[in-house]
């Protein structure tokens, strides 16, 4: 297969809520999907819990994020908003859909505990899930072909989020339109940002982290398990000097 026929990477992003993906990493997304990636929201909840916007605004809301980022979106029903709870069933239904969709690169929260229960929760159900998903026994999985991701990251939705044990990678979201496209992604979800401010605490922890590499703005991923690096090319272009 030429360079021209390579099939895109694809890229499968879990949310335990409408909003996380797009207020965590929506940077990362918008940069994917301008470089041609294909990205596919997976939500766990319809922020049914919340106290600001209903469930079908939040929807709505979720879609239009999607939208601006160029990425599908499809609503999984676990247990519901702030009920989320660790079980096998979750993770195979997870497991289903990665096998359904064929991702290189999962992207999930943390997890952290000192967040939303449901955000560490659904790290561990999308860690389990990438497991399950390539063991070929699982008889309620059988129907789909097993399938072994590249690459599990974390994102942290917010600063408290982030592990103290893991080296974080950062993605260098600067360009101006990468940065239009995820500030108009969080601004979409209009009943969160009217309650609080988190466009800006967002933009916020991108400049600090930006500004800690030697660039404007950039978002922090950290990695499930070592990274295994074919050449240290991939190095060349994408270093900074910060001394």
């Amino acid at each position: 297969m030429s360079k021209s026929e390579t099939k895109p990477t694809m890229l499968l992003a879990f949310g335990a809520h409408p909003d996380d993906i797009e207020f965590a990493c929506g940077g990362i997304i918008a940069k994917a999907t301008r470089a041609g990636e294909v990205v596919h929201f997976v939500v766990c909840s319809r922020g049914e819990a919340g106290s600001f916007g209903t469930p079908e605004e939040r929807i709505k809301e979720a879609q239009r994020g999607a939208e601006i980022l160029r990425a599908t979106i499809e609503f999984v029903e676990l247990d519901g908003d702030a009920h989320l709870e660790v079980r096998s069933a979750h993770a195979i239904k997870l497991a289903a859909v990665l096998r359904r969709m064929r991702p290189q690169i999962v992207l999930a929260p943390t997890l952290v505990e000192n967040q939303h229960p449901d955000h560490a929760r659904l790290g561990r159900l999308v860690s389990d899930a990438t497991r399950l998903a390539r063991y070929g026994g699982v008889h309620e999985l059988r129907s789909q072909k097993p399938h072994a991701i590249l690459h599990l990251l974390y994102y942290a939705v917010s600063p408290e989020a982030e592990p103290k044990d893991i080296t974080p990678i950062y993605m260098d979201v600067s360009a101006m339109e990468i940065m239009s496209d995820w500030s108009a992604a969080m601004g979409a979800h209009c009943s969160q940002v009217t309650a609080r401010n988190y466009v800006e605490l967002q933009l916020t922890r991108a400049r600090l982290n930006g500004l800690r590499m030697g660039t404007a703005h950039a978002i922090a991923l950290f990695p499930n398990e070592p990274l295994l690096l074919d050449s240290l090319s991939v190095f060349i272009g994408s270093s900074v000097n910060r001394f």
